[in-house]
């Protein structure tokens, strides 16, 4: 949302005479006009970082004296075009502070709590070791475990060639240097990059530059909106990270955007969503108290970008206010299950099942390649063992190992939810939720008479499991009961009733599931099982567009183009509803008429229709939608039950019939049952809320509790 600040309650009060301040409105409000002062670059007072906060105080008249902590900090405010005080209030202390704007007869108070900038503010006790990484970012070395380094600032400039080159002087003009358009105005095209530490991530902020950013004034090449840049990939932890979201894009820039992102928002840094909003939150911050109010704010970014979009606008709604999340996943806990699948099956047809045809595994996987299936397993399947895909940040010597260094770091995903799922006492490991208890791997396949009876019963009767270390064993796996209540309490496995509800999303899906690309892992369904989700939840996903082109530069280029700009026309027709409606109701109401379902049949052409799974009318000829290994075993579209509820194997309930020893091998294989998918899953309920927090270590917060 645009920053939609909290207001303090008015306590009326005869005062001293107060300051005028320096060009403040003449106008005089009417008597019952109530002053209000509120933040601005942190919306929820209680979550302010880093010593300073930029307020805004709405005045009864023209005479109003702002005090911090009883420090008279009025000449730090200017008066705006709407009649508003606008000013940078520093010297915060950590903890409360206490702000008041006063005029002769009102008085408003505020209360903020200050976090340091190193963090944390409600993701909870922060991981350790951890690793800097400052120098990849042209940043002197750090210390761990804060890993923090002095705020740095260049300039570059946009070449007439189409390049990016850096520039000393930003006065100077060189004589390629290119121009941008911001509100039909043409800007040079410099701009500033400033990189520094927040919540132990480096952050890296872009924008045009045409003078000393100023908070109360803000730069007039800026077009007052930011995106917020996210990176892909899902693992561990444990250091600093040498990558962010990506600030330096001229897709971006040449508009007037300002772009923000830290290392701390890449998945591959830190699949961790919750930390991912925290750093989100203190950089956003960050950037208004150095750039001026934001607008609004558009998430941006694919794969593990596109999970943090998704999460955080369910979870921590405001950060970002509309997104465009690429090639997405819904959570990192969805796609567990048919990652932890496909290390499975490629271990069972390489050994007992190695006689099934092409065919055959591709049509137990679900994908329109059974390559996906490869890929999975050599790309992701590692993230669930206790070292195979370890940052080489991590020295050799800290990382776990049984008997020589069982308190060592393991490099499980899971790692980076500890403060959510906790540690299995037993085992020192991360409680997991991942579960293969009941599930009938190719069911839908021998429904369909692909594989025949023997070689399903073969199949669920050996392709085993994996242990808390990602060791493939002989057992299924089993989820932990604690995992399964915290992932669906805490709406970490992505429920779409919350935040998401009222956002306005434009589902950016490049087609890789055929076309060449039959061995990527970012497959199309995952963009309809979102979709499942939203209209389960909440009755309907007008909130969600789905919008499908071919892998190309040509044409990723011109849908990115038109989905910003179409984001932007929306967020702003929201923005301007002054309406009683709620903000769903708005953002269902506000929606570009141009914008809707449909796909790029080339660069230049765009079709607008309903997409639809299965797929259908022109786009799905164009671009067909495939399963994954749980759709086949019998799950639905929405993809949300991690541990299935279980009902009797009974052998009339499939199409075939089974020999006495096949029905012998598959009553061991589910001494339980098989999974019940007509209920809902083990420990599934609705989420508790928005805005949890798990501790920041100073004031005590006991996890999970609404931010204090």
């Amino acid at each position: 949302m645009a920053n939609r600040a909290v207001r303090a309650s008015v306590v009326v009060a005869v005062l001293a005479a107060p300051l005028l301040l320096p060009g403040a409105t003449t106008a005089v409000a009417a008597p019952w006009r109530p002053l209000t002062i509120e933040t601005v670059s942190n919306p929820r007072p209680a979550l302010v970082s880093g010593g300073q906060v930029l307020v805004k105080v709405v005045p009864a008249g023209k005479r109003v004296t702002v005090s911090a902590n009883g420090r008279d900090v009025t000449p730090s405010f200017r008066a705006q075009p709407d009649g508003s005080l606008l000013g940078l209030v520093t010297g915060l202390r950590d903890g409360v502070n206490d702000l008041a704007a006063s005029t002769r007869d009102r008085r408003a108070n505020l209360r903020v709590t200050n976090h340091p900038i190193t963090g944390p503010v409600f993701s909870g006790t922060q991981q350790q070791p951890f690793y800097c990484e400052t120098p990849a970012f042209g940043l002197p070395a750090a210390s761990p475990p804060l890993c923090s380094a002095p705020t740095q600032v260049s300039y570059q400039y946009r070449t007439t060639a189409g390049t990016f080159a850096p520039l000393a002087d930003p006065a100077t003009r060189p004589a390629d240097l290119a121009t941008a358009t911001v509100g039909g105005r043409a800007v040079p095209y410099v701009v500033r990059v400033e990189r520094g530490t927040i919540d132990r991530a480096v952050y890296e902020l872009a924008a045009l530059y045409d003078g000393t950013p100023s908070p109360v004034a803000p730069d007039a090449a800026w077009n007052g909106k930011l995106v917020y840049t996210f990176g892909g990939g899902c693992n561990a932890g444990y250091h600093q990270g040498t990558s962010t979201g990506g600030v330096v894009n001229d897709l971006f820039l040449a508009r007037g955007y300002a772009v923000a992102s830290s290392t701390l928002n890449v998945l591959d840094t830190n699949c961790s969503p919750i930390i991912s909003a925290e750093a989100a939150m203190m950089v956003k911050e960050h950037f208004a108290e150095t750039y001026g109010p934001i607008a609004h704010t558009i998430g941006w970014g694919g794969s593990g970008g596109a999970i943090q979009q998704y999460d955080i606008a369910e979870n921590y709604p405001g950060i970002v206010d509309g997104i465009i999340p690429g090639v997405s996943f819904p959570d990192p806990l969805s796609t567990g299950g048919p990652v932890s699948d496909c290390r499975l099956l490629e271990r069972y047809f390489a050994g007992p099942g190695a006689s099934f045809t092409a065919a055959q595994k591709q049509a137990v996987a679900g994908f329109g390649s059974y390559d996906t299936c490869v890929s999975w397993d050599k790309t992701f399947a590692s993230r669930a063992t206790a070292t195979g895909s370890c940052n080489a940040a991590i020295p050799v010597a800290a990382r776990w190992d049984p008997v020589t260094n069982p308190g060592g770091v393991k490099c499980n995903s899971n790692e980076q939810l500890v403060n959510q799922l906790g540690r299995d006492p037993k085992t020192g490991f991360v409680r997991s939720p991942l579960d293969t208890t009941g599930v009938q791997y190719g069911l839908n396949a021998l429904k369909a008479g692909t594989i025949s009876a023997a070689q399903f019963a073969d199949l669920n009767a050996t392709i085993g499991g994996l242990d808390y270390t990602g060791t493939p064993v002989p057992q299924r796996i089993a989820a932990d009961p604690k995992a399964l209540e915290t992932v669906y309490a805490e709406d970490i496995v992505n429920s779409a009733s919350q935040g998401l509800r009222e956002t306005p999303i434009i589902d950016q899906r490049t087609d890789l599931d055929f076309a060449g690309f039959g061995n990527d892992i970012h497959t199309t369904e995952w963009s309809y099982v979102l979709r499942q989700r939203l209209l389960r939840a909440n009755g309907t996903a007008g909130n969600q567009v789905i919008i499908e082109n071919h892998p190309t530069a040509a044409e990723a280029a011109a849908a990115g183009a038109y989905e910003l700009d179409a984001m932007d026309r929306w967020l702003t027709a929201v923005d301007a509803d002054r309406s009683h409606r709620t903000r769903q109701q708005k953002v269902l109401a506000n929606r570009p008429a141009d914008l809707g379902d449909g796909c790029y049949l080339s660069p230049t052409t765009r079709i607008t229709e309903q997409l639809t799974y299965p797929a259908s009318g022109r786009c799905g000829a164009q671009y067909p939608v495939a399963a994954d290994t749980r759709m086949v075993a019998g799950e639905s579209l929405a993809l949300d039950v991690l541990k299935c509820r279980l009902k009797p194997l009974d052998f009339r309930d499939y199409p075939v019939t089974f020999t006495a020893a096949e029905r012998t091998r598959l009553r061991a294989a589910f001494p339980g049952g098989v999974c019940d998918y007509g209920r809902p899953g083990a420990g599934q309920r609705p989420p508790i809320g928005t805005w949890l927090s798990y501790g920041d270590e100073r004031t005590g917060t006991t996890p999970p509790t609404k931010p204090r």
